[in-house]
């Protein structure tokens, strides 16, 4: 099997890239060479590559650059997953579309399923639902896989932020009233490869909305407190600084962020596939290799 993985150089990406088995041909490329907002291009690598799936790594992800950046983010979370599926419906192949936590307004007491109504807060999150409209209004073989708070090795993410930061402050103020599940981008990545090794039966028909992510909530302070104790472990002379909770109000931002981000899906263990992601051990082997 052929596959075509955009944003080749994102967390995802390079987590996919670095997984995926000789039982497939993996064609990676980033932004830079294909760009999925063009249509015409998307429409000539596809055609060119002739893949047999397609999976969607490529996003805007700048949360708060996105309220004044609103032109940009919709053209690459809404335009380019619907130039991808129509260029994959045209081949009559599948689109794995990558989503997020942000489609939801964050109000809720009790974990989103992938049917749960959508209404985000946020030009980011309104972006990412569009695109995913886009994509189930173009093409019926699309598995959408929404995820949350996701950290790898590669990248920008928490991790690598708050490793950075702690090596030269004595003090952080982490905000301790959103909830969420870490998701490490490596097991999302095990999880594409589990479904596309599921499409290379032609009988495959579970298309549709999936959620994935860490598998325990847990707050960004609580978060903070598990990354600087797992450094700890592995660099002794690290010197680990004060944490101070703060709430949501006392660290405004651009963009509303979703109070409650916990994500569950009962049809993934269904299918065989990875129910979700154990951040904590999965932390733990990011902080080894961020260490070397």
């Amino acid at each position: 099997m052929k596959v075509l993985i955009t944003g080749a150089r994102g967390q995802l990406g390079l987590c996919l890239q670095s997984r995926i088995t000789n039982d497939f041909e993996a064609i990676a490329l980033s932004s830079s060479e294909l760009d999925i907002t063009s249509k015409s291009m998307v429409n000539h690598a596809i055609t060119t590559l002739q893949p047999d799936l397609i999976v969607n790594c490529a996003a805007y992800t700048a949360v708060d650059r996105a309220e004044n950046d609103e032109k940009a983010a919709y053209s690459v979370n809404c335009t380019g997953p619907e130039n991808l599926a129509y260029a994959a419906a045209i081949l009559g192949i599948p689109l794995i579309h990558i989503s997020t936590d942000y489609v939801f307004d964050g109000e809720s007491k009790t974990p989103y399923l992938p049917e749960s109504p959508t209404a985000p807060t946020s030009v980011y999150g309104n972006t990412k639902l569009a695109g995913e409209k886009a994509v189930q209004a173009i093409t019926s073989k699309h598995i959408i896989i929404r995820t949350a708070w996701v950290f790898s090795e590669y990248g920008s993410n928490f991790v690598k932020t708050m490793i950075k930061l702690g090596s030269s402050k004595d003090e952080l103020g982490i905000v301790a009233d959103q909830i969420g599940c870490p998701t490490y981008a490596g097991d999302l990545a095990q999880l594409i490869i589990m479904f596309a090794d599921k499409l290379k039966n032609a009988d495959f028909n579970q298309y549709g909305v999936y959620h994935f992510c860490g598998n325990k909530a847990v707050s960004w302070y609580d978060f903070a407190k598990e990354i600087f104790t797992r450094q700890l472990s592995v660099d002794e002379n690290y010197k680990v600084p004060k944490l101070n909770p703060l709430s949501t109000a006392q660290f405004p931002t651009a963009a509303k962020r979703p109070q409650y981000s916990v994500l569950a899906d009962n049809s993934l263990p269904l299918l065989g596939l990875l129910e979700s992601s154990n951040w904590r051990n999965s932390l733990s082997t990011v902080i080894n290799k961020l260490n070397g």
